[in-house]
């Protein structure tokens, strides 16, 4: 069991760190933040085996606290380890500002020297992390997080400003900051210059990131969902999703309802269909119609029921008996004109795919009956 000390226990980083390392078995825990006595930071020292630093100041009252909260507490934790012959790993945020010349990226630059210093010294492995941009869940909006404020702002019907839209970011998620993070307690890192890499980096405009996540808000008046094989807006949607009203998790759907029963579109997407929920009264028929292209995937998940094909040109009729006891997918093939009916006693409730979202030009739809004696 090793014990493992995380400063800025209460930060962005620092959370979602400790929520990750809470799921090792290996590890114990000790953390560091503003609301400790400065006194308990020795005590915390002389029992850590490894020791993430994360606490940093980059919003001061003055510009006095940049030092002491950068290169001095760093300074200070090098020192102590050192005087007791410690020999214990360190990581270390740093930031990519760290090679400006003012008072942030001084006592930045101050810091990463400490630590690479006592490394040198006691023969330490020492991990330094520049990082660029970090956003993803926890961040705190109107702060010092530009996708931290879009996303509060907008997901709370707030106005947003982008002062220049073609201000390039660089950004790296909070996932893939923690995976770095963790493979360091073995060891294992990718470096350049010295420095210990996050990737990927994400290169992305001000301004296709406040359209991002505008479309994210829109996105339920569409039924709509993003192209999520897009690496950063998979990440930029969770991000955004993270910021939502606590009352604001539901969103309601319209259901075209008649005697039959109702259908309901729930999701459609650019790329891969659109799912929709389909329920029949008992001893209702729907459907009897072929497609020339479109497709489509039944998975009846409550009620019993069968759907019947008949390929057009032919009179056989083929039949398959489904229930909400037995899930199982049913394909709707291409050129077979198909119905589903309820056979129980209760609703019969059918999640329906479709390979492409309806289009009322386009339709794709033609009736023909499959029992052709009715």
């Amino acid at each position: 069991m090793r014990n493992v000390l995380v400063t800025g226990s209460e930060g962005f980083v620092g959370k979602n760190l400790i929520a990750t390392l809470r799921q090792q078995k290996d590890v114990h825990i000790l953390t560091f933040d503003i609301q400790n006595h400065p006194a308990d930071l020795k005590n915390l020292l002389d029992q850590a085996d490894f020791i993430f630093h994360l606490a940093g100041v980059n919003r001061p009252q003055n510009l006095e606290e940049f030092s002491y909260g950068n290169a001095g507490l760093t300074e200070q934790i090098c020192r102590h380890l050192a005087d007791c012959g410690r020999n214990v790993p360190i990581v270390i945020t740093s930031t990519i500002q760290a090679v400006l010349d003012n008072p942030y990226g001084t006592s930045k630059r101050e810091a990463e020297e400490s630590i690479f210093a006592y490394g040198r010294k006691t023969g330490s492995a020492t991990y330094v992390f520049r990082l660029p941009n970090v956003f993803g869940k926890w961040c705190r909006p109107n702060y010092n997080s530009g996708v931290a404020t879009f996303c509060h702002n907008i997901a709370h019907g707030l106005p947003i400003q982008v002062n220049d839209p073609n201000a390039v970011m660089n950004l790296v998620y909070i996932d893939d900051v923690i995976q770095a993070f963790l493979k360091t307690l073995d060891g294992v890192v990718s470096l350049e210059e010295g420095y210990c890499l996050v990737q990927p980096v994400h290169v992305i405009t001000l301004g296709i990131i406040a359209e991002l996540i505008e479309s994210f808000c829109k996105s339920r008046e569409k039924k709509s969902i993003p192209i999520l094989s897009d690496p950063f807006v998979k990440k930029l949607y969770s991000t955004y999703l993270s910021y939502l009203p606590t009352d604001q998790f539901s969103y309601p759907l319209f259901m075209n309802v008649d005697e039959r029963g109702s259908f309901t579109e729930f999701i459609k997407t650019s790329d891969r269909g659109q799912v929709s929920v389909n329920i029949s009264k008992p001893g209702i028929t729907k459907g009897n119609h072929w497609h020339h292209t479109k497709n489509e995937k039944f998975l009846v998940v409550s009620g019993q029921g069968v759907i019947r094909f008949r390929k057009v040109g032919s009179d056989d009729i083929v039949e398959y008996h489904v229930s909400g006891e037995k899930l199982e997918a049913v394909d709707i093939p291409t050129g077979y004109t198909h119905n589903i009916s309820n056979t129980g006693t209760t609703d019969l409730v059918t999640v329906m795919w479709c390979n492409e979202v309806f289009d009322p030009e386009i339709p794709d739809t033609f009736f023909e009956p499959v029992d052709l004696k009715i």
